[in-house]
């Protein structure tokens, strides 16, 4: 019976392994899409050249390139959670971790997934390249060093040799897990049989000596790039921003600490040779696990919004404007204006801003983060590039490539914007750059068609409207990375006779709710458009300010039925809830006038921008 309970943590562990696979494939596709997005790998020797610029390259340079599977999530995940075996076995052989302890295997595991599902808004800041899986692959790397470090045979001193040589060879290929596993050799030095007292003093102090020295060594003749007060930690993404956010450093340092915990207690307890099973084993574990699950569920960060933008940002790369509404129709929360804006730009492309604008949850809900997070990082190249603001799409591409690493995404939109220029010697470069990837060959071949074909550019659904919206003054000035002031503005100030610009000009005018602004633009719009339907909100705003001010004759205009009798009942209702904050008024007005421009003007303000 003892034998056969013996076998339940192993299937467990398996289990949960499992789960964690199918948790990242079923809740976090979009996130791994991003992830993806966000990172890039080149099969060129320059590309490997660049990584080696400072310690720990081998695990940017192999992170990068395991990250580029994420494009499918599913191939993605299993090759981390095979990479998360890999560990155990390699932490199982290298501590001796018996059988029948082995849930104790799955603490390294979901430290490591809490590593990348914490991070939330980091994972658009973060200059730690292969991030997802360097983490893996530097403790992967580590154990197995202490592995080999346990397994030599007792010649004298051959394991302070051994430290020595370990720490100069894993440092430059793994940063701080090559120092962290010369810890673990100075700390179970002392728990290994056969060793002299003096063999075993003279092996810690090395591998102190080593973990000091090696690093200024490497930093004086090798790794000259890299910053002298990040030696000892190179490897490690860097949480910093205006301030050290130190909380996500909480799961690496229970790392460090669980395999010095390992180290220590070598050859007794957990690390038995022959343990005798018992069945409060069972219990421990079962308490273990359950710790595990609750501890990783609890920090697994889980926002709404942030996963939503996410879904809406796929969409947007694939020009999916439907998918947009969809996600944006589905909200159960106060949106974000990422959001806002994302859903106004699908509207947009699809003609039907004027007519559905408001029919959607509006807001401004801060960001769920602790980082101060600006919406040029998060959506600004595809909301700018979308509205024919193309060189400042292309600015934030190179600037946020200097400072966080190229990335895919960077590349597709210098790509896009070089070709609407004219630049396309330009875009030439960027294309041949995506070619060297392993998923986005075949984007870049299909856009590689409309190199030197400008009609066929022009004619492509695409860009059409964009190069409407392009103006032959577009400058670069700052916009002090506040997205939709600046677009709100520079559409008000460039008005012209397009009639998709000039429409733009009148939403501006709407969005400043200025009542000088929206005149001109109102009846530049009806002149613009002798025939058709006027859009319903374009009117709602005429009909407001009509009244609200006199100064324009709205009698003989031709509104709606249904746009007068809104105003009317929202002014009837406003005079029964006089006497009412806005606050309490909201929940009144919106389940029949929220889908107005009536509200939007009275109820929904100071709309915080980032």
């Amino acid at each position: 019976m003892k034998d056969k309970l013996r076998l339940l943590p192993p299937i467990v562990v398996l289990l949960a392994l499992l789960a964690a696979g199918w948790g990242l494939v079923h809740y976090e596709s979009e996130y791994l899409w991003k992830v993806q997005e966000l990172n890039l790998f080149l099969d060129t020797p320059l590309f490997l050249r660049q990584q080696m610029v400072t310690s720990g390259w081998l695990l940017t340079w192999l992170g990068c390139w395991l990250t580029e599977f994420f494009y499918h999530p599913w191939s993605g995940v299993g090759l981390l959670c095979a990479l998360w075996a890999l560990l155990m076995v390699v932490t199982w052989r290298a501590f001796r971790v018996s059988a029948g302890w082995a849930a104790v295997l799955l603490v390294p595991v979901a430290l490591l997934l809490l590593t990348d599902v914490d991070l939330g808004y980091w994972v658009y800041y973060l200059k730690l390249r292969g991030h997802f899986f360097a983490a893996t692959l530097g403790v992967l790397i580590a154990v197995a060093a202490v592995w080999a470090f346990r397994a030599l045979p007792r010649w004298p001193y051959m394991r302070c040799a051994f430290v020595v040589l370990s720490a100069a060879v894993l440092y430059p290929l793994a940063g701080f897990y090559g120092l962290l596993a010369a810890l673990l050799m100075g700390v179970m030095v002392w728990r290994l049989e056969g060793l002299r007292l003096a063999e075993r003093a003279v092996t810690s102090a090395v591998a102190v000596l080593a973990i000091v020295v090696v690093p200024l060594v490497c930093y004086r003749y090798v790794f000259a790039e890299t910053n002298l007060v990040n030696i000892y930690w190179t490897g490690l993404p860097l949480f910093f921003m205006d301030e050290s956010y130190t909380a996500y450093y909480v799961p690496y340092n229970l790392l460090v600490a669980f395999f010095l915990l390992l180290a220590a207690t070598f050859g007794w307890g957990v690390s038995a040779r022959k343990p005798r099973f018992a069945l409060w084993h069972l219990g421990v574990q079962a308490v273990l696990v359950a710790v595990l699950v609750v501890g990783v569920c609890h920090f697994w960060y889980r926002d709404y919004n942030f996963h939503k933008e996410l879904r809406m940002q796929q969409c947007v790369e694939r020009t999916d404007w439907e998918g947009v509404l969809r996600e944006a129709r589905d909200a159960a929360d106060e949106p974000t204006r990422a959001i806002v804006m994302m859903k106004n730009l699908a509207l947009f492309r699809l003609g039907r801003q004027g007519d559905e604008m408001y029919h959607y949850r509006t807001g401004a809900k801060a960001s769920d983060t602790p980082i101060p997070v600006n919406m040029t990082q998060v959506a600004g190249r595809a909301i700018y590039y979308n509205y024919g603001q193309l060189n400042f799409c292309y600015r934030w591409c190179l600037e946020d490539g200097v400072e966080y690493g190229w990335r895919a995404e960077y590349l597709k939109y210098l790509v896009r914007c070089s070709l609407l220029n004219g630049e396309h010697r330009v875009a030439k470069k960027y294309i041949d750059l995506l070619r060297h990837t392993r998923y986005h060959r075949e984007w870049a071949d299909r856009y590689a068609r409309f190199l030197g074909q400008g009609e066929a550019l022009r004619a492509n659904k695409e860009f059409e409207q964009i190069f409407h919206l392009m103006t032959p003054d577009d400058k670069l000035n700052s916009d002090n990375a506040l997205v939709e002031l600046y677009l709100m503005n520079q559409f008000i100030d460039r008005g012209n006779n397009d009639p998709i610009f000039q429409e733009q000009t009148l939403l501006s005018a709407l969005w400043h709710k200025d009542i000088q602004m929206f005149w001109p633009a109102f009846f530049h719009y009806a002149n613009l458009h002798p025939t058709g339907h006027m859009p319903t909100h374009y009117q709602e705003a005429a009909y407001l300010y009509g009244h609200l001010e006199n100064g324009v004759d709205v009698s003989r205009m031709p509104f709606d039925p249904q746009v007068v009798k809104n105003y009317e009942d929202f002014m009837a209702l406003a005079q029964r809830c006089k006497g009412m904050s806005e606050e309490s008024m909201r929940p009144v007005f919106y389940p029949q006038f929220g889908k107005t421009f009536y509200y939007e003007y009275f109820l929904v303000r100071n709309q915080k921008l980032y």
